[in-house]
């Protein structure tokens, strides 16, 4: 059963209606969608995409996706529908020239907004920050399987950016909320329900929204977004953020048959969209533009300087894994890793300030004259066609995903694991056995 109070706060609010707002959450259809990866264009049977959003899809069921290879290869992420809106905000606020453009996703897990983020500044950099470890190692895994190199994810609260003022071009925070708009999802969320909850939601979001607004520069974007229906966490949070800081709310297009309710806050007339399951196909969500119209003062900024690789290490790498100069090498511990050469500097300030739990493409490690190659470079849309490579059919596929002992014949030494075209991760072929690679702690537990 729905909470009587929440029920009561929503009265009067724009577009909503109690009978339809019920009879959707006792119905027990369930919508999933998908949103493939256009660095590694995935083929799937659907012809159901979802309006907002290139590359997102409504599937007519949901299928089993811990038991699909492709899944685990990042051809696709799962993500809710409503969510995947931020395209159409980036494409009516940033445009299509995303050049240079640096942008902060700063309450990131799982990751389903980074991987749209690293899909759509494919020139730019993403910074995706989660505060909680665990999660944050979960947000690493979607990343890597992402294979965007790009992104740098960081474990850090968001007052740890502060030094960083007028750093970041975009600002994406989908802030942590009380969750009414996914009880038809997860009915368990019902129970977890209150207005103290919601209250206390609202005061740490606009806490969070406080707190990083200083990095953004003059003329960026900040979107906020929530996946509750309440006043609270929504209109009132977008009055607080217009009301203590030099943003300016924007109005976006939207047709009218998406179904998506345009509303505007009682104090500061800012625009925000919020999304009902009754009118659009998807679940409960809310968003909201600004542009900032004044930057302050830039912070002073000190890098870090990162490891560099000796040249006999970097020889040794590029005959492994040749690089094209636009990559610079670095070192983390003994690993060795890349990233574009434009997000160097860039990630030197970083490092100086935040945890960072990966940043740009892992490619491995030197033991003697060899390289073991790390997870994240199969993972990579960086050039792998040098590579051995060793197909499997679904079934050994899953078998290899699952860390089982597998054995196919093919050429000695280290082999690119594959599934219908897609890496999966490393195997390293011997004369009479294979050693599997895939990371034990993602491996497939489910039968």
């Amino acid at each position: 059963m729905l909470p009587p109070l929440l029920i009561e706060s929503l009265q009067g609010i724009k577009g909503f209606d109690k009978t339809a707002f019920e009879a959707v959450h006792q119905s027990a259809l369930q919508l999933t969608s998908i949103r493939i990866n256009p660095a590694k264009k995935v083929e799937r049977a659907t012809d159901n995409p979802v309006p907002w959003c290139n590359g997102g899809y409504y599937l007519s069921e949901r299928p089993s996706f811990t038991l699909d290879p492709l899944f685990h290869a990042g051809g696709y992420y799962v993500q809710e529908a409503s969510s995947m809106f931020l395209w159409e905000v980036l494409k009516q606020t940033i445009g299509q020239n995303t050049s240079g453009l640096k942008v902060l996703d700063l309450c990131a897990a799982p990751g389903g907004k980074s991987t749209l983020l690293a899909s759509y500044f494919t020139n730019g950099l993403v910074v995706s920050n989660e505060v909680i470890k665990a999660r944050a190692s979960i947000l690493v895994e979607n990343i890597t399987k992402w294979g965007s190199d790009n992104v740098v994810v960081t474990n850090n609260d968001p007052s740890h950016f502060s030094v960083l003022t007028n750093f970041f071009d975009v600002i994406v925070i989908d802030a942590p909320c009380s969750g009414s708009g996914l009880f038809r999802k997860d009915k368990d969320a019902i129970g977890e329900w209150s207005e103290n909850n919601v209250k206390l939601c609202s005061q740490r979001q606009e806490r969070i929204v406080v707190d990083i607004l200083p990095c953004l520069k003059q003329g960026g974007t900040l979107i906020y977004s929530t996946c509750s229906y309440s006043k609270q966490e929504d209109e009132e949070v977008l009055d607080k953020i217009k009301e203590s800081n030099y943003l300016e709310s924007v109005a976006l297009n939207i047709p009218d048959n998406w179904g998506i309710i345009t509303t505007q806050s009682d104090k500061t007339a800012s625009y925000g969209y919020r999304f009902y399951p009754y009118l659009t196909k998807g679940e409960g969500f809310f968003i909201a533009a600004f542009t900032k119209t004044d930057g302050g003062l830039d912070g002073y900024y000190q890098e870090q300087k990162l490891v560099a690789v000796s040249k006999s290490e970097a020889a040794t790498m590029q005959s492994f894994i040749p690089l094209a100069d636009t990559y610079t090498l670095f070192k983390q511990g003994d690993a060795i890793k890349t990233i574009s050469t434009d997000w160097f500097s860039a990630l030197q300030l970083l490092a100086k300030q935040l945890y960072i739990k990966k940043a740009g493409i892992e490619l491995g490690t030197i033991k003697g004259k060899d390289v073991i190659p790390h997870h994240e470079l199969a993972m990579s849309h960086l050039p792998l066609n040098g590579f051995n490579t060793l197909e499997l059919e679904e079934q050994k596929a899953l078998q290899y995903l699952r860390r089982q002992d597998i054995f196919e014949e093919s050429n000695l030494g280290w082999n690119l694991v594959k599934h219908c075209g897609l890496p999966l991760g490393w195997a390293k072929v011997l004369p009479n056995r294979m050693n599997n690679y895939y990371p034990q702690a993602w491996r497939i537990l489910k039968d």
